[in-house]
């Protein structure tokens, strides 16, 4: 289970692991209330009583990503005792990889989750990868290379949810899989819908396809160095947010069309993502897009515009449902915990070595 950046919904999959196959069994998106969502987005920044809210939302995540597994259950219509685990990434409400004590928080507490749905809980997986160095970030190219590599091409993987990133997928076996946050993704995006338009998203980027790109503002975008920034790198809503948005768009705001604006992010996000796929790999021949950025049109077509040489498709292609790719993940590195097995790549996350990642919290047979 996973709520990303953009904080829309619990995502929760059902999946059967074995050495030969990843089996996606059943999906859900579970509902996230809108005034959670509210308390968990104040908490991406400081505020006023802060410890008493972190507290309480961690415990309050925790029951709604309790009530996704049965939900989940339910609809698939399978019995608690036949899961082997939960993996729960949580919800990340503060990522700071660059502090003078490197730290990075997801709540949704494990011991809530174990105990309502008496299923072993595996989660706190970044921390782990922080304490040996890394940025704890992103961990789900470990998954993607284990399900996307081949061998007679080099392949990219694309996840565009509120923030972006890429996995590096080189056909030689002996080169490293490297991978890193490109920058935003949907959540600028997002923002602008919701503050024009009073909807949650721009639904297949059509209010973007009616926009016109304002030069002068992608080039102020392009110059914030996160985007020069060496990797291994790792972003967040700390970021880019809505007073960064507010601070590139300046005292110009009020004359610009609002549909350029958007037009512009959505060439942000392409073109920030396609910049980093030819400088770091630019042999690169397939680029598999999942999360759900893969919906909006007029991001797609951004991208296959600025990679001209690279085929651009979903992650179905290979039978990875694009919407659940990082859900299924986290079943995968949980797999990886359970028997002990390192679930990091350090050459991704800057860590000094692979470790095994996450805390394992018993159900109640265990």
């Amino acid at each position: 289970m996973i709520s990303g950046t953009s904080m829309d919904a619990v995502d929760a999959v059902l999946v059967e692991l074995s050495a030969s196959a990843t089996r996606l069994i059943s999906a859900i998106a579970h509902p996230l209330p809108e005034a959670l969502r509210q308390r968990l987005l104040a908490l991406c920044s400081a505020g006023e009583n802060e410890l008493d809210r972190l507290a309480q939302a961690d415990i309050e995540v925790g029951h709604l990503f309790a009530d996704a597994v049965h939900a989940l259950l339910a609809d698939a219509g399978v019995d608690a005792d036949r899961i082997s685990a939960i993996g729960s990434h949580g919800q990340t409400v503060r990522h700071a990889p660059q502090a003078t004590l490197p730290y990075t928080v997801q709540i949704g507490d494990p011991n809530t989750i174990a105990e309502r749905t008496g299923i072993t809980t595996v989660a706190d997986f970044r921390r782990r990868d922080m304490a040996a160095g890394g940025q704890g970030a992103p961990l789900v190219p470990a998954f993607h290379a284990a399900l996307l590599r081949a061998a007679d091409e080099d392949r990219a993987v694309i996840n565009i949810g509120g923030m972006a990133n890429v996995t590096l997928l080189p056909a030689n076996p002996q080169a490293q899989v490297t991978g890193f946050d490109t920058g935003p993704g949907n959540v600028l995006l997002d923002i602008c819908a919701n503050r024009h338009l009073r909807r949650s998203h721009d639904q297949g980027g059509q209010w973007a396809a009616g926009g016109t790109v304002d030069a002068d503002l992608l080039g102020r975008m392009l110059s914030d160095p996160y985007f020069a920034r060496a990797a291994p790198k790792s972003t967040g809503r700390e970021h880019f947010n809505r007073d960064w948005l507010a601070h590139m768009l300046g005292d110009a705001d009020s004359a610009r069309a609002p549909a350029d604006v958007q037009a512009t992010l959505s060439e942000l996000t392409a073109r920030s993502i396609a910049d980093a796929l030819r400088l770091h790999l630019p042999g690169c021949r397939q680029a598999l897009v999942c999360g759900g950025g893969v919906h909006n049109d007029d991001l797609m077509g951004r991208l296959r515009r600025h990679l001209p040489e690279l085929r651009v498709a979903s992650t179905e292609v290979y039978g990875l449902a694009p919407d659940w790719v990082e859900a299924t993940a986290f079943a995968w590195l949980a797999q990886c915990t359970l028997a002990s097995m390192a679930g990091n790549l350090p050459a991704v996350t800057g860590a000094r070595r692979a470790v095994v990642l996450g805390g394992i919290y018993p159900g109640h047979s265990d």
